[in-house]
């Protein structure tokens, strides 16, 4: 058993980004985001951010950015690079696994459907 005294620093940070991925991936939460993405209310941007482009999403966006922001500032720490470069490797893996019609925008200004 392990005894909160042996863990390092990094590794409590670890454990608590692996937290907050699972519940920032929660079923429920997740279908609702797909949603919200597939009927082109919110998108997703070259930064690894949510966008609001639908009337009365900002709210919703700033929820699902404040969840991101912890954890890419927690990661970038870990490893030492920028809360961008980090923004920037999730912002792949979102596009990767976001559904059919979701709006990506790119870092020159446009918007693009997948």
């Amino acid at each position: 058993m392990w005894h909160l005294t042996k863990m390092t620093p990094q590794f409590l940070a670890t454990a608590a980004l692996a937290v907050l991925l699972i519940i920032a991936d929660a079923p429920a939460n997740a279908q609702s985001l797909n949603d919200l993405r597939a009927s082109g209310a919110i998108g997703e941007a070259f930064d690894g951010f949510a966008r609001a482009r639908g009337a009365g999403m900002q709210g919703k966006v700033d929820g699902i950015n404040g969840q991101r922001r912890t954890i890419y500032e927690q990661r970038a720490a870990a490893q030492g690079v920028s809360v961008g470069q980090v923004g920037r490797v999730y912002a792949q893996q979102i596009f990767n696994n976001s559904p059919a019609g979701t709006w990506f925008l790119s870092e020159s200004g446009g918007w693009t459907r997948k």
